[in-house]
């Protein structure tokens, strides 16, 4: 048989199964044999890959398209997560009726998008819970999220007057009813954050420790908390997104047990990276906020033995400018989809000693796995050849000119990490090589929309 592509003598990642020497063949958009070291097969495409990795291309599970442009965030991210590796991604859909906004925007996605794409559901009324189980079923959306960020008068000023605990319980209810159902959590007590918020204002601060001060970690883990309680009454299946505080993490540690509904906990790249004392000023504002270097490590930890399952980005693709005046005033959150891998091999393997095949694990497989995505995050023999190519020893110096991004800024501009993709493939189709978009693909992009079910 003759391969349409063969990328060959890599070290074959294999999601927390280990790591192989070998050769991977495609044909016809998919992995169509993984060849042992010498073993010697025709194909139109040969890429050496010794020395390099061979990963299943990054789903990213926590991403935001549309915070940045409406037009075109789908073109110029889906640009800046090939460069990176990513080859597919979830992203949080919200309106008032999700029943007439999700087609369109599902069509204008594929319109555009260079990779594969699926939508979570925010669910922020009455309207959204009593109309969930015809958009599941629909538009294959498994995945919800409730913002406990918004309740009372921090979610009325964005216009969410009805989420509260009611619609809390209400979402988790109808999660249960769907097959493969999960419902995300936004885990932070703003009713108590002006406790702290008003007297640190008072006193002028003006910098990034301070937003870390006015919601302490206890305040996420004070949600997670209740989160995963009403998670057991409800028997739904929650996931703990974004998770900032390694007290969040020992709650979900202690709360496990056989019998009860699963507890999932997901965290994100600048939570592994960055700390609130990193000198980066406003444009490491987020919610929840940057932590410690004691929390980094915590989570690290929660990583390395399986407590937290999935890693993203929690991508916003805004400009510099919404990062100001001051820090109160400072948009929240930042771009990371084209530098998800890069951070995750620099702090995790280099400098933690994590396995690569743990890194895959919770970038690839394990976010296919929740999210009820088809053929995607694994290296077997019939599943989508998504896959990316990875130097283990490739410095790049992180700079917002090249990620392609709307977003003209980073929170790593000018940092250097080790380890980066050096080839990007999406169903046997090469879309990023060497840090650039493929010409081919930047003129005729073939993203899908993944339909879960």
């Amino acid at each position: 048989m003759s391969f349409d592509l063969l990328l060959e003598g890599g070290e074959i990642v294999f999601p927390d199964m280990g790591v192989r020497t070998g050769s991977v063949a495609v044909k016809d958009g998919r992995i169509a044999a993984l060849l042992a070291p010498g073993e010697r097969v025709q194909a139109k495409e040969v890429v050496d890959c010794r020395g390099k990795w061979v990963m299943p291309g990054l789903i990213d599970p926590h991403t935001h398209i549309g915070f940045g442009s409406n037009d075109t965030d789908f073109e110029t991210e889906s640009r800046s997560a090939a460069i990176g590796g990513v080859t597919g991604l979830m992203t949080f859909h919200r309106s008032n009726d999700l029943r007439q906004s999700t087609g369109p925007w599902k069509e204008h996605g594929e319109s555009q998008s260079l990779i594969d794409f699926g939508f979570h559901f925010g669910v922020t009324s009455r309207l959204h819970i009593d109309t969930l189980p015809e958009c599941a079923e629909r538009f294959g959306v498994t995945s919800i999220k409730v913002y406990l960020m918004y309740k009372g008068a921090s979610g009325a000023a964005k216009g969410f007057t009805e989420i509260d605990d009611g619609l809390l319980y209400r979402a988790l209810l109808q999660g249960a009813r769907i097959k493969g159902g999960i419902v995300g959590v936004h885990c932070e007590n703003v009713e108590v954050i002006p406790v702290f918020r008003e007297p640190l204002k008072a006193a002028g601060r003006n910098d990034l420790p301070v937003w870390n001060e006015q919601s302490p970690g206890f305040l996420e883990a004070e949600n997670v908390f209740r989160v995963i309680y009403f998670g057991e009454k409800a028997e739904c299946p929650v996931n703990i997104v974004h998770m900032s505080s390694a007290e969040s993490l020992e709650i979900v540690r202690r709360a496990k047990r056989p019998g009860r509904a699963p507890i999932h906990v997901e965290t994100c790249s600048h939570y592994l990276a960055l700390t609130d004392r990193s000198p980066i000023g406003f444009l490491g504002k987020v919610n929840p906020p940057l932590r410690s270097t004691d929390d980094v490590e915590a989570l690290w930890e929660g990583v390395r033995d399986g407590t937290i399952s999935t890693v993203g980005s929690d991508h916003v693709p805004r400009k510099r400018e919404t990062k100001g005046p001051d820090i109160w005033k400072a948009t929240a959150g930042f771009p990371g989809l084209g530098t998800l891998l890069p951070v995750l091999i620099h702090e995790g393997v280099h400098r933690r000693g994590l396995p690569i095949e743990r890194i895959a694990a919770v970038t690839s497989a394990n976010v296919a796995k929740l999210y009820s995505i088809p053929n995607k995050g694994g290296m077997a023999v019939g599943m989508d050849a998504d896959l990316v190519v990875v130097d283990p020893d490739r410095e790049i110096t992180i700079d917002p000119a090249t990620q392609e991004s709307f977003s003209d800024y980073s929170p790593y501009e000018g940092m250097t990490f080790k380890g980066a993709p050096v080839r990007t493939i999406l169903r046997g189709r090469t879309i990023a090589r060497d840090g650039v978009v493929d010409a081919e693909a930047r003129a005729t992009p073939a993203g899908r929309y993944l339909h879960r079910s």
